[in-house]
């Protein structure tokens, strides 16, 4: 398929501006480009051909199943997406005075109230953008708590091997030493590996619970306690809450601070790189170190913006992204009290039934009740076969799914990790068993086969490695 430019005619385009309607402003001279913007010369017809070929190329969840797992949100309700669309809250602005601006405060009052309901948790900000964000948000409370006390020796931050990427990347940046600590053969925290590192110097614990893995951790009372009496906090990386929300709260585990992905659990689009949105909240002993502005109810019930007293400063301009908070506050009031833990229970109902169908070919890299989401290991197929973790992945777009995780997290060799997500039918879940089992049939008879996957999709298989270390980011036009 030829990128738009290569379709470019010099001297063909079309209007679809309609003529401003205020003065023409000069730049001053510096500011302007030597040579004219290189942009395609196309038609309206050509533009509108081009771009719905690519949607047709283009894999989501209006297309099929959609089983990756791990953090990224399938299921965006249209009414969300409308209410996020009135006039009346896109037109805000930001800068405007808070009396005019007073049903966007009570949304972004009530919806942090709505999180702290769920989670457990005193108090909230929805100024973070991201989850990462939200972690590096979260670490900073803790920095900012254990300087208040002058307790500066506590440098160091305990992180599973299992943990999420961005859980040691966060942490390096909000200034603290890393200490990663391995799961036990059960894929839980190692109470007695845990034990050996809490010491005078831990300022913290990060921990998703269920974890990486799809498993709860039966000991998550006594890991708490354990860093609490080290004198350490607890942090809670939401990534994982859609499995437990309205059925157990992060803040009844022992957990201290909490960030969540509303483009993971509150309904928020996010696959394609945003707008996301990482709330943190806290416990109330926390509270007066939260950056930007919180909103509060006056006396009269009116809202206003109030900068916490010992506030560790704005993570972001302004207020968050606040469409993104509207849309998981209208999933949260469309869910109600009953629904929010009925959507959790089908999310590890849908995964433990897919569970059990793949067992019968697939190696599980822990048995037991998953949650959410679950892990296979191909290592035995490949040490048999060939065939890897990668070719059943590229194998399975051309049975019309998308792959699943591909080797994550790093403790699980040749590993798929599965979310089905709680709104997939009984019969879509057989439908991708299935295939998994015709791509395990072929993995038997036809391995080479599998290792060309896949042949009916519009791109076949890239040379991952040469894209990896020599990617062509821009067109060049041929002068």
């Amino acid at each position: 398929m030829k990128l738009i430019f290569e379709k470019s005619v010099k001297g063909r385009g079309l209007s679809l501006l309609k003529e401003p309607d205020v003065p023409e402003y000069a730049l001053s001279e510096g500011l302007l480009r030597k040579e004219p913007l290189d942009l395609p010369e196309v038609s309206e017809t050509d533009i509108s051909r081009h771009y719905t070929s690519l949607a047709k190329q283009a894999h989501g969840i209006n297309d099929g199943f959609y089983p990756l797992g791990s953090c990224t949100m399938k299921y965006n309700p249209k009414i969300d997406e409308q209410v996020a669309s009135e006039r009346a809250f896109t037109a805000l602005h930001p800068l405007q005075p808070e009396e005019s601006a007073q049903g966007a405060l009570e949304v972004m009052y009530e919806c942090s109230k709505s999180l702290c309901e769920i989670t457990g948790m005193d108090d909230f900000t929805l100024q973070p953008a991201a989850g990462a964000h939200g972690e590096f948000t979260g670490l900073l409370l803790i920095r900012a708590y254990h300087e208040s006390r002058g307790d500066l020796k506590r440098t160091k931050i305990i992180v599973p091997d299992s943990a999420h990427g961005t859980n040691p990347a966060s942490a390096a940046m909000a200034g603290y030493t890393v200490v990663n600590i391995p799961s036990a053969p059960d894929g839980c925290v190692d109470l007695e590996k845990l034990r050996a590192v809490c010491s005078d110097d831990t300022a913290g614990l990060m921990l998703t619970n269920p974890n990486t893995v799809g498993i709860f951790d039966k000991n998550i009372l006594e890991i708490t306690e354990i860093v609490h009496s080290a004198g350490g906090l607890c942090y809670y990386d939401g990534a994982n809450l859609n499995a437990v929300m309205g059925i157990v709260r992060p803040g009844d585990m022992g957990f201290d601070v909490v960030h969540l992905n509303l483009h993971k659990t509150f309904s928020t689009p996010h696959g394609g790189g945003g707008p996301g949105s990482g709330p943190v909240g806290c416990k109330s002993f926390l509270s007066s170190f939260l950056p930007g502005k919180t909103v509060v109810r006056n006396d009269d019930g009116s809202f206003a913006f109030s900068v916490p007293s010992d506030s560790i400063g704005s993570v972001r301009s302004f207020y968050g992204n606040f469409l993104v908070v509207l849309k998981a506050y209208c999933y949260i009031l469309s869910l109600g009290a009953s629904g929010i833990p009925d959507t959790a229970k089908n999310a590890v109902l849908n995964a433990n039934y897919l569970k059990h169908l793949l067992e019968k070919n697939y190696d599980m890299a822990y048995g037991g009740i998953c949650m959410h989401e679950f892990v296979m290991t191909l290592e035995k197929i490949k040490h048999e076969s060939g065939v890897s973790a990668l070719d059943i992945a590229k194998a399975l777009l051309d049975k019309g799914m998308h792959p699943p995780t591909m080797y994550f997290p790093l403790i699980v060799h040749e590993a798929l990790m599965i979310e089905p997500t709680e709104t997939e039918s009984k019969e879509t879940l057989e439908q991708a068993a299935e295939a998994f089992t015709q791509i395990y049939e072929m993995a038997v008879k036809d391995p080479e086969y599998l290792r060309g996957a896949p042949y009916n999709t519009p791109i076949k298989r890239p040379d991952e490695a040469e894209a990896a270390r020599n990617p062509v980011l821009r067109y060049i036009p041929e002068k």
